[in-house]
């Protein structure tokens, strides 16, 4: 599995969330959500700089984003597409095998 991040959604991750080089996201899943890979269940991120057990990770301009192992069973093979949506201003996941 794989975690891409448009451009947009990293211009997002800078300004609302004020990363910078060195910082990390954790996506993970949280209970009462939806999405298409896992009924009942969303996902969720948080500013974490201390993983714990990072089994996907990807690093773009020096901020890395990643999914714990204890997580992974949510994705269901998935990769993680994130993007940004201009006119709801929000993030947008996607899911592709």
């Amino acid at each position: 599995m794989k975690i891409s991040i448009s451009d947009k959604a990293l211009q997002w991750f800078k300004e609302e969330v004020g990363l910078s080089e060195g910082g990390k996201i954790k996506f993970y899943s949280q209970i009462y959500g939806s999405s298409p890979v896992q009924e009942n269940y969303a996902l969720a991120f948080t500013v974490d700089n201390e993983p714990v057990d990072m089994v996907v990770q990807t690093e773009i301009d020096g901020i890395t984003f990643y999914i714990e192992g204890s997580d992974l069973w949510f994705f269901n093979g998935h990769d993680l597409h994130v993007d940004y949506n201009e006119k709801i201003d929000e993030l947008e996941y996607s899911y592709s095998k």
